[in-house]
């Protein structure tokens, strides 16, 4: 495959276009007035501890997401399998801006933080500071970190490279429990990304849709076909 061809059968202007318009949105979201918002919270969310050691991994996700965006749409020559990450990506994340826009939510998990208990606790403090507690369902953080972990672990490319795959998988799940050992997110949240991220896999990876377009493709043919054939019989 030619590299002219290689992009222009990606479409890779795709990623900036979205990318604007996520954080458009979802600043929109988080800026709109708002005088009444659904709590989510579970007797479980109580249990869990507060860990601001977790503030590591949970930081790590934004060059975790990139880096791994990156490579399927610049070094990875499967187009199915970047098309499939990215439809996968678009779709939760265009899920989470309509649900936010439609049932506001917010949580009450966080603990009063001044920063001046110990470095970690300083960086939690200052993503608090920058980072509301309202717009929080379902977990983009989690919903991406098992969407790409998802796509390292089926890469044809990178079936050998057990190293990378074990450590997105480590990396992947430290970022999920950060999301509630940070006070970010509820369990609710959490269980949530992940069944959404089982739909998409299934529309996406499966050849769900693409079984069900061949069988339309068929049904269609097959109908053209009796109709030519009932046009000649009229014609004799």
């Amino acid at each position: 495959m030619s590299m002219l061809r290689f992009f222009k059968e990606k479409h890779i202007w795709i990623i900036p276009v979205y990318t604007v318009f996520y954080l458009v949105s979802f600043y929109w979201l988080e800026q709109r007035d708002i005088n009444q918002f659904h709590l989510i919270h579970t007797p479980l969310d109580d249990v869990i501890p507060f860990l601001p050691i977790f503030i590591i991994p949970y930081l790590l996700w934004f060059g975790y997401i990139a880096a791994v965006v990156a490579y399927f749409a610049l070094f990875n020559k499967n187009v199915k399998e970047y098309w499939q990450l990215m439809a996968t990506l678009g779709v939760g994340m265009t899920v989470f801006l309509i649900i936010s826009w439609l049932y506001p939510n917010m949580q009450q998990l966080r603990p009063v933080l001044d920063g001046t208990n110990g470095f970690w606790t300083g960086l939690v403090a200052n993503l608090y500071a920058v980072d509301t507690n309202t717009n929080i369902f379902p977990s983009i953080h989690v919903f991406n970190s098992i969407a790409v972990c998802i796509a390292i672990f089926e890469c044809k490319t990178l079936k050998n490279h057990k190293g990378i795959k074990t450590g997105c998988f480590v990396l992947s799940v430290l970022i999920v429990l950060s999301t509630m050992f940070l006070k970010q997110h509820s369990l609710v949240d959490v269980i949530c990304a992940m069944l959404l991220n089982g739909l998409c896999y299934i529309l996406f990876n499966t050849s769900f849709l693409l079984k069900r377009y061949m069988r339309l493709k068929e049904y269609l043919q097959n109908r053209r076909e009796v109709q030519a054939s009932d046009d000649i019989k009229r014609m004799l």
